[in-house]
């Protein structure tokens, strides 16, 4: 074999080495990263369940103060459709009653079909339909006006042999 192919084939080897250990040294870098992420998620997930521990604690204490604190069993609250039985504690966030929601959720729709309905009416309204053609009518005649004066400019400027 000639020597120049063995050089050839030496330089290939030597670069497919190469080029597999950049690649070794990729995936193994990665893995580490890898690794290493998984080690910072699993230490943050500890730490988010010590502090919700901390919370838990922190408000079972603080219903216990509140209790104690006032001296009065808490009142239960009844809902007129569910007569007799006692109210889901909320955990001491407010409550919105029924009619509200209902106000909130009826009520802008209604306003704003309201508001298009009167639109809608004012835009038919007998006034305003005379209203918008005595315009169209008016832009009309402006129209055939200007039209009158171009034609009678074009035929009486005459056109220049010069210009042709």
């Amino acid at each position: 074999m000639n020597p120049a192919l063995w050089a050839a084939l030496g330089a290939t080897a030597a670069l497919l080495l190469v080029l597999l250990g950049v690649a070794l040294a990729l995936v193994l870098g990665g893995r580490r990263s890898h690794a290493r992420e998984q080690a910072a998620a699993a230490s943050a997930r500890a730490d988010m369940e010590a502090l919700r521990a901390q919370v838990e604690e922190l408000s079972s204490e603080l219903a216990v103060a509140r209790g104690a604190a006032d001296g009065v069993p808490p009142q239960t609250e009844y809902v007129i459709t569910t007569a007799g039985e006692p109210v889901a504690d909320t955990g001491g966030l407010p409550t919105v009653p029924d009619r509200a929601v209902l106000s909130v959720t009826l009520g802008e729709p209604l306003v704003k079909l309201a508001a298009f309905g009167y639109g809608v009416r004012r835009a038919l309204s007998a006034e305003t339909r005379n209203r918008i053609s005595f315009e169209m009518r008016r832009e009309i005649k402006r129209a055939r006006k200007e039209r009158r004066r171009a034609a009678r400019r074009a035929r009486v400027t005459p056109v220049s042999e010069d210009a042709a």
